[in-house]
């Protein structure tokens, strides 16, 4: 069906559409010609070519490549056909095997301005020029000819300058006819019928950048706040007093050459602060799950000490239990959309805050599966905080399935539902986590993201220190985690609090975040791991305590690998 409905469509557009607009026949005697060009770059040959096809004659021309024109290309699958008489472009994607879209162009073409100059060259026995564009930061080099009735190009540049045999941009990459040839335009013979859907430029573009990628939706205008009782979504589930949405998401079997990405947006629903917020997925192969906490209560979590005096529940990998794997870990900046009513000369504030992170080393608990995937805003405000979500999959050469070990998780997700700070910084032995492999892994990697927090200004959010951590004994990271640059984000900010010293606290720097930013994880190199015990232990001189102002670290760490 796709290779007749595409070959049909072809006859439709270049034949009869063609017919009817022009009212002059599409045959032999129009004098048509097919162009088809080879690409290269830095004078090799690119393999597996798909070469571009052009057909062209003194009315119209159409340019497509060969596999979309025979029907076995992959999706969305694009052509275009310029009327000549008016320079008037119109576009065809064939997104899927029964969708077809279309929109139309005038000024594509018109608009072109080139330098021509005086060198020539022969291409194919033809003589050809040189015309020269700059066209977003990239030069354009074309060489056409005037030696043949027609005009066209293998793409929309320098469609009305002749008969383009070769584009070369920034001197590298090259397109080059390797053909040039009279024929009678003779559509394909199998086809059936198409009603492409028209719509404006800019719809059809996204349209088909849209239709690129699968796109697999979390959250819609999902409120995250403080309150016993509230509207509840169809699917979504609320916890620890609503600052915990949840929601079980089916993913599509995608293969193991992929890219995936999550993406949040955030705004303020009445919240002025800046908070803590964390995108997870919860395991559930395991006899209990941090889903089961989130149910039942945080006391109902295995436990961790380490002979500081306080409980920390849910926090290290068991063999029973594994902790929430995070995702993204975000903060919420100053008020966004809630508090733009605040105003300050020559500040414009943004209207939303995006965050968006690979995740593409996750692919494997997600490729075909049903999980649970989870959002956490900190907040004691009855509004709260407004998020959209979703993750995107992108087709990709390269990235391949990796085992993914959940090992710690200290952010307390259910922060509003008694679940402890991440404390045990106080203590010489810090966070340590016995795991073990039931299998060798190579190339092992932990991803180890840290955020300090203690709001004073003698807390750890705005006093730099040390994290180490450690493999079996031996260090494998040693690093300061901080944050320079948090005024690049002050239009994010609008109701941060302005010091007399001109400073807002949306510029002060912090410990690994800033307010309206993704803090990213350290990748740490671990080489291969033998099968059997290990021990990972993080350490940092965590700051005393002042008043009732505390200290703490959120730190995570997944151990991904072959």
């Amino acid at each position: 069906m796709i290779n007749c409905m595409r070959a049909f469509f072809l006859f439709i557009v270049f034949g009869n559409l063609l017919n009817a607009a022009a009212q002059i026949p599409f045959t032999k005697d129009a004098g048509t010609y097919r162009i088809t060009y080879t690409s290269s770059s830095n004078g090799k040959s690119l393999s597996d070519q798909n070469r571009v096809l052009m057909f062209t004659n003194a009315h119209h021309t159409l340019v497509t490549n060969e596999r979309d024109f025979r029907g076995d290309g992959n999706f969305p699958a694009e052509l275009f056909i310029i009327e000549r008489s008016s320079l008037y472009q119109q576009l065809y994607s064939f997104l899927n095997d029964s969708t077809c879209i279309s929109t139309t162009d005038s000024s594509a073409i018109k608009n072109q301005k080139f330098e021509f100059l005086d060198e020539s060259k022969t291409i194919l026995g033809y003589t050809c020029k040189k015309a020269k564009t700059i066209v977003n930061s990239n030069t354009i080099e074309l060489w056409y000819t005037k030696a043949l009735p027609v005009k066209g190009a293998p793409g929309i540049l320098g469609q009305d300058i002749g008969l383009v045999l070769e584009m070369v941009r920034n001197g590298n990459f090259t397109m080059t006819a390797d053909e040039v040839k009279k024929i009678t335009f003779t559509p394909p013979a199998y086809f059936t019928k198409a009603r492409p859907e028209f719509m404006d430029l800019l719809s059809y573009r996204d349209k088909i950048w849209q239709s690129r990628f699968i796109t697999v939706p979390l959250f819609k205008d999902q409120v995250i706040n403080f309150a016993d009782t509230a509207t509840v979504k169809p699917g979504v589930m609320r916890f620890a007093n609503g600052t915990v949405v949840v929601k079980r998401v089916k993913f599509p079997e995608f293969g193991s050459s992929k890219n995936i990405f999550l993406e949040l947006k955030e705004q303020s629903n009445g919240d002025a602060y800046d908070r803590t917020g964390t995108v997870f997925l919860i395991p559930v192969d395991k006899k209990q799950s941090f889903l089961d906490g989130l149910k039942n209560g945080a006391a109902t979590l295995p436990v961790y000490e380490n002979g500081n005096g306080k409980t920390y529940q849910g926090v290290i990998a068991t063999s029973d239990y594994d902790p929430a794997i995070e995702l993204m870990r975000f903060f919420t900046p100053f008020g966004i959309k809630g508090y733009n009513h605040i105003q300050l000369k020559g500040k414009e504030w943004h209207e939303v805050v995006p965050y968006r992170q690979d995740i593409s080393k996750f692919a494997s608990l997600l490729n075909g599966k049903e999980v649970y995937i989870g959002v956490f805003i900190g907040n004691y405000d009855k509004g709260g905080h407004r998020i959209n979500a979703e993750i995107t999959i992108h087709k990709d050469a390269g990235v391949s399935p990796e085992k993914v070990v959940p090992l710690f998780n200290t952010l307390n997700i259910m922060e509003m539902a008694a679940q402890e700070y991440a404390t045990m910084f106080n203590s010489d032995k810090g966070l340590i986590v016995n795991f073990e492999l039931k299998e060798p892994v190579k190339n092992a990697v932990l991803r180890y993201t840290t955020t300090g927090h203690g709001g004073w200004g003698n807390g750890d959010e705005f006093v730099p220190k040390e994290n180490t951590v450690l493999l079996d004994g031996t260090v494998v990271l040693k690093i300061v985690p901080w944050r320079e640059d948090c005024g690049s984000y002050r239009l994010y900010n609008p109701a941060s609090g302005n010091f007399s010293t001109g400073l807002s606290s949306s510029d002060l720097s912090r410990s690994n975040w800033c307010p309206g930013t993704v803090t990213n994880p350290y990748i740490i190199s671990l080489g291969n791991l033998p099968a059997g015990k290990h021990t990972i232990q993080v350490k940092i001189p965590q700051g005393k305590p002042e008043g009732t102002s505390f200290s703490a670290w959120n730190v995570s760490g997944v151990l991904v690998g072959d």
